[in-house]
């Protein structure tokens, strides 16, 4: 599913240069469970980035579903977010004064889902995560954790081949991150291909791999 070679990620500022990604191979095959892990400023969230198509490598290689992923055009890259890649970021990333059921339709509108089916997904997907009693309450009106499941259900909504969780239970309680875990658990059995960053090791140790960076390299 996933092919790094020789990866490297560089940014320069006037004349200093950051070495963010230092030369790093792996791959990641489909329906695995992937932790990422490292200290704050290891790489990890950069390489998120990358794998997402959020950003694009100073160097090496990054295939993606067979696809050379530095190689595509921005809305080649755009489509890839939106239909093969489901991503649940730490701070949520919902609109706030919308509906849990708006939130997770969003995608389908960018995805060119035909209206009368979006209501009918999001629900589903809602439903899939515990929500079914929640659909029409704001993100304001919701914990951190139902919004994390709201997340969650927006990320699987367009049926990714890949989900993309940064640090999903950062901001949430030890009990609440307890139950996405379990949510994270059972999509891996379901067959999805998850890569989870994170630094705490509880948390990693629920994916099936862990590949732990330390100063841009894997070590």
């Amino acid at each position: 599913m996933i092919q790094v070679t020789h990866l490297s990620k560089i940014y320069k500022n006037d004349s200093v240069e950051t070495v963010a990604i230092n030369d790093i191979s792996f791959s990641i095959k489909k329906g695995e469970f992937v932790s990422i892990m490292g200290p704050s400023g290891s790489g990890k969230s950069t390489l998120m980035h990358i794998l997402g198509g959020l950003d694009i490598p100073t160097k090496g290689k990054y295939t993606l579903d067979g696809q050379d992923v530095e190689k595509l055009t921005d809305d080649e890259l755009a489509e890839i977010r939106n239909k093969k890649i489901g991503f649940v970021f730490q701070a949520f990333n919902l609109l706030p004064r919308t509906t849990a059921i708006k939130n997770v339709m969003l995608p389908m509108v960018y995805g060119g889902v035909p209206k009368e089916e979006r209501f009918e997904k999001a629900k589903k997907f809602l439903e899939m995560v515990g929500l079914g009693d929640r659909l029409e309450h704001t993100s304001n009106q919701l914990s951190g954790g139902q919004m994390q499941r709201v997340a969650i259900a927006r990320a699987l909504v367009m049926d990714p081949a890949i989900i993309l969780a940064d640090e999903p239970t950062g901001n949430i309680a030890s009990t609440q991150a307890a139950e996405i875990m379990a949510i994270f658990q059972n999509l891996h059995k379901k067959g999805h291909t998850i890569i989870m960053i994170t630094h705490e090791h509880d948390i990693a140790r629920h994916a099936k791999r862990i590949i732990t960076m330390k100063d841009g390299r894997i070590i």
